[in-house]
């Protein structure tokens, strides 16, 4: 997971994932449109390839390049065990604000 986070953490490799998104691209189209040059990208997606989050597909003289959902699935769940967490403690809060509203109604104030 961390290699995961490491890789994406990365500028361009995370504006590499964001254009995939929408579907395969090979190496030129993803350096135009991010103003890369080839090289740069090329090394870009062998650090997402090696950690997974990209796989690639020879179609004639050209190599597309596309999103692994099981690597975003993956990361999805581990991120999805933190928010369960927060929402837990979102809704304590929400439970101590309420009973400091009525306390505050039960002594007689109000709010200004």
């Amino acid at each position: 997971m961390i290699e995961t986070f490491a890789a994406l953490a990365e500028p361009n490799r995370f504006r590499i994932v964001e254009l995939l998104r929408a579907g395969p691209r090979p190496v030129n189209e993803i350096g135009e449109r991010l103003r890369l040059n080839q090289p740069q990208v090329s090394k870009h997606l062998r650090v997402l390839r090696e950690t997974g989050i990209v796989d690639v597909q020879p179609r004639a003289q050209q190599r597309l390049y596309a999103l692994r959902p099981e690597s975003l699935r993956q990361l999805h769940e581990w991120v999805e065990r933190y928010r369960e967490l927060w929402d837990a403690r979102f809704a304590d809060l929400d439970e101590l604000i309420e009973e400091l509203k009525a306390q505050e109604k039960s002594d007689g104030r109000t709010d200004p």
